[in-house]
């Protein structure tokens, strides 16, 4: 996997590593708390459940926004999978190394992953809600680019029909951009996906510091483009 640091001076813009980089600081701020505030994962769970029912042991698997590594990246090891991680924020990448040693785990943005076609599956739970939609069918094409052919992306997203707003999160302020679940499933079959599993659920943090939310998960396969 090749990857551009955030802030380093190739590729986007000023105001996009600005705007990353105030992202990784809140990220970084939260991720103490971030696993107490939000203990109960069991949509993430069964969707990764249901991957690991359509992949090898021993496949290759990149999470992205990896967070604490808890649970994916540490569900996904036990599985016996081969997985990196990829993070914005260094402190999650040093709790998530210590939660999950035997991953690897990568400072990064998603903005910036250039990989040919190198892992049968990557996830990316609640981290593309961090991008404007303009960004979003860019990450998906990217992410669709590391997969092999007829690979999978496991995906989880807040459903809100809200692009790029700042938000008071864990007493810190992020920019979350959402979907109506119709919307995703377009944007997803535009941009090379077939869904093959979804799950909507309700979710209410162990904090009133966030607010309860309507999570959906979505299983895909990579269509083959030269069908």
């Amino acid at each position: 996997m090749v990857i551009g640091k955030p802030g380093s001076s190739a590729g986007p813009d000023q105001a996009w590593i600005e705007r990353e980089q105030a992202q990784a600081r809140a990220f970084d701020a939260i991720s103490a708390r971030y696993d107490e505030a939000f203990p109960h994962k069991e949509g993430q769970l069964a969707i990764v459940s249901v991957l690991l029912e359509r992949i090898a042991a021993g496949a290759r698997v990149l999470d992205v926004g990896s967070g604490t590594g808890l649970p994916t990246a540490r569900q996904l090891a036990d599985a016996g999978c081969h997985v990196t991680g990829l993070d914005i924020s260094p402190r999650m990448l040093e709790i998530s190394g210590k939660n999950v040693p035997e991953a690897e785990f990568v400072l990064g943005d998603v903005m910036e992953l250039s990989s040919g076609p190198e892992y049968e599956a990557v996830t990316a739970f609640f981290v593309l809600l961090n991008l404007p939609r303009e960004k979003v069918r860019t990450a998906l094409r990217l992410i669709g680019d590391a997969l092999v052919p007829d690979g999978w992306l496991a995906l989880g997203m807040v459903e809100a029909d809200v692009d790029d707003v700042p938000i008071a999160f864990l007493e810190s302020r992020v920019r979350v951009t959402g979907y109506l679940r119709d919307d995703l499933r377009a944007v997803l079959a535009e941009s090379g996906f077939a869904i093959e599993h979804e799950r909507v659920l309700s979710y209410a943090p162990e904090t009133s510091s966030a607010r309860p939310e309507i999570q959906m998960f979505f299983l895909c396969r990579k269509l083959d483009s030269r069908s």
